[in-house]
């Protein structure tokens, strides 16, 4: 089964790769980065590794994608976007994605989740897609309302990170939806 690669004006979508291990290391061990990602922040390089091979295991068994964001002018990997909890059969997915802070404020993000949902509802036929993201993240949560994502409401104690439980707040878009 191949990756599908997708593209947009500024960017490319790949299969992130063992290759990528370092820089997805720099991203992912930025305290800045993982604050709102409901997981710790990466301490090595192997963490870095462990991901990527579990971005792959979870595409092969179709359970998500995970694409890595690359300019096309740099050929730079600056961060990741991809689904999550995929389901098929179900016609849903939640969507995630995070992005190394040197490339904030320039709409990378809106960019690619916008390709990544075209090919969720075109592609591969999702009616919805949710998103579940911390209250406190506004930054997220306008990016989620910008692409007609609706806030359906709160779950509570739903991510542990930092030795703690958090609130999230779910977001979803369904395929009629779209803008």
């Amino acid at each position: 089964m191949e990756f599908p690669e997708l593209e947009t004006n500024r960017l490319k979508l790949i299969q992130v790769k063992e290759e990528h291990a370092p820089r997805i290391f720099e991203i992912m061990s930025n305290d800045e980065v993982t604050k709102y990602y409901g997981m710790d922040s990466l301490k090595s390089r192997e963490e870095a590794t462990i991901i990527i091979k579990s971005f792959q295991n979870t595409y092969e068994s179709n359970r998500g994608i995970r694409w890595g964001i690359v300019l096309k002018g740099t050929g730079e990997l600056v961060g990741t976007a991809g689904l999550n909890n995929l389901n098929v059969a179900g016609k849903r997915a939640e969507i995630g994605y995070e992005l190394d802070p040197l490339y904030w404020k320039q709409g990378i993000t809106t960019e690619a989740v916008k390709e990544v949902l075209r090919y969720s509802f075109e592609e591969l036929q999702l009616y919805r897609i949710g998103a579940v993201t911390y209250p406190q993240n506004e930054v997220s949560m306008q990016l989620l309302k910008r692409l007609a994502f609706k806030e359906e409401g709160l779950l509570r104690g739903y991510l542990y990170q930092n030795n703690q439980s958090h609130d999230a707040v779910i977001f979803s878009v369904l395929r009629t939806e779209r803008t």
